[in-house]
C-alpha cells in the first residue's frame, strides 16, 4: 500500500513513517534499512561523534539510494559548528529536536534544507510554526527517550495541536504498527515516528538484552524519570536501577549515562539507563524493519477498511 500527504511529498518517501534519531544507535544500518523499506532513516549527531557521523552519512550512499536525513538535538550539541556540518553533508532533511526552534531553522532552510521540528506541547508547536520550519514532530509523554517534565499523551497532544496549525504533523509517542498509525491519522496526522519499535528490530544494532526486555515488558514496564529536575525528564525500561532513580531521583540525571556503550551494546541494562517508550509493552517479537513495515501497512489499510464499514 502506498499512502500520498504532505509528509511523503515533502520528504520523497514511500511510507509516512520516519525512524527516531537514538544516539550512537541510528546510525547507517539501522538507518539504511529504514530508508530501503520505504520510510525515512535518520541518521544521529546527539552521541557528538561527527567523524563518526561523517562517515555513517558516506556509508548511508552506498547502503540506500533511498531519501534519508540527519536530527540535530539541540541540548547535546558539543560543537558550534555542526550545523554547517549538517549543510556540508549534502542532505536534504534535517529533524531538529531539545531546543529553540528559532535558533537554527532559519540557517537551515536557506541553505536549502526542508525541517522539521520536534515538539511536546502546543506551546512549542507554536513557536516551531513561527520560526517557519516545515513540519512538526508532535511527540506525546508515552515515547520513550528525554521528555519534557510536563508529559502530554498523544491522545491529547496530536488533536491539540493539529485543530491549531496548519503545517504537516507527525505523530510520535505510542506507535507501533497499522492500528495506532491510523489513529495518529485520525486525529489528524499525516505521518508517525516510530522509536522503540524499531530500536527493537533485527537490524537495531543495540545488544540482544535490550530487545529481549522489551518482547518480555508489560505496558508498566517504563519509568519516567527526573520530573523535578535538575535536566530534562526522559521515560526508560524499568530496571532495578531505574526504579531506585523513580523512587529516590538523581542529582545528575546525565551523569546516569556514563556507561551508556555498557547499556546499548553489552547489554548491561543495570549500568545506566535504557531509553525505551511504553509500546514496548505491544512488542512480542524482534522483527525486520521491512518486516515491520509491511505489517504496518497492510494493518493500516486493514483498519481504515474496518473503521469505513462501521455506520449507524
Amino acid at each position: 500500500m502506498r499512502i500520498k500527504t504532505r509528509v511523503t511529498d515533502m520528504l520523497g518517501i514511500e511510507k509516512p513513517i520516519i525512524q527516531a534519531a537514538m544516539g550512537w544507535i541510528a546510525r547507517a544500518p539501522l538507518s539504511s534499512a529504514v530508508s530501503n523499506a520505504g520510510g525515512m532513516g535518520i541518521i544521529e549527531t546527539s552521541s557528538g561523534e561527527l567523524d563518526a557521523i561523517r562517515g555513517e552519512i558516506i556509508k548511508m550512499r552506498d547502503l540506500t539510494d533511498k531519501p534519508f536525513g540527519v536530527n540535530v538535538a539541540q541540548a547535546f550539541i558539543r560543537d558550534p559548528g555542526i550545523i554547517q556540518f549538517v549543510i556540508d553533508q549534502g542532505v536534504k532533511f534535517v529533524t531538529t529536536s531539545a531546543g529553540d526552534p528559532m535558533k537554527y531553522t532559519a540557517t537551515l532552510k536557506a541553505a536549502g534544507l526542508t525541517v522539521f521540528h520536534v515538539v511536546p506541547n502546543l506551546a512549542g508547536a507554536l513557536r516551531a510554526v513561527a520560526a517557519g520550519v516545515d513540519g512538526l514532530i508532535v511527540e506525546g509523554g508515552e515515547g520513550g527517550g528525554f521528555k519534557n517534565p510536563k508529559d502530554v499523551a498523544s491522545m491529547v497532544l496530536i488533536p491539540l495541536v493539529c485543530e491549531r496549525v496548519d503545517i504537516p504533523v507527525v505523530a510520535a509517542g505510542g506507535i507501533i504498527d497499522g492500528r495506532s498509525m491510523a489513529a495518529a491519522f485520525a486525529l489528524g496526522a499525516e505521518g508517525v515516528l516510530m522509536g522503540t519499535r524499531i530500536l527493537s528490530s533485527a537490524e537495531s544494532p543495540v545488544h540482544e538484552n535490550w530487545k529481549t526486555a522489551i518482547v518480555n515488558a508489560e505496558a508498566t514496564d517504563t519509568v519516567f524519570l527526573n520530573r523535578k529536575g535538575p535536566g530534562p525528564a526522559l521515560r526508560a525500561l524499568r530496571t532495578e536501577r531505574t526504579t531506585r532513580l523513580e523512587e529516590e531521583g538523581s542529582p545528575n540525571i546525565f551523569g546516569e549515562f556514563a556507561r551508556t556503550q555498557d547499556v546499548y551494546f553489552g547489554g548491561d541494562l543495570e549500568a545506566g539507563i535504557a531509553l525505551t517508550g511504553q509500546v514496548a509493552g505491544r512488542i512480542t517479537a524482534v522483527k525486520p524493519v521491512a518486516q515491520v513495515f509491511a505489517d504496518t501497512m497492510s494493518e493500516f489499510e486493514a483498519t481504515l477498511t474496518r473503521m469505513t464499514a462501521v455506520r449507524a
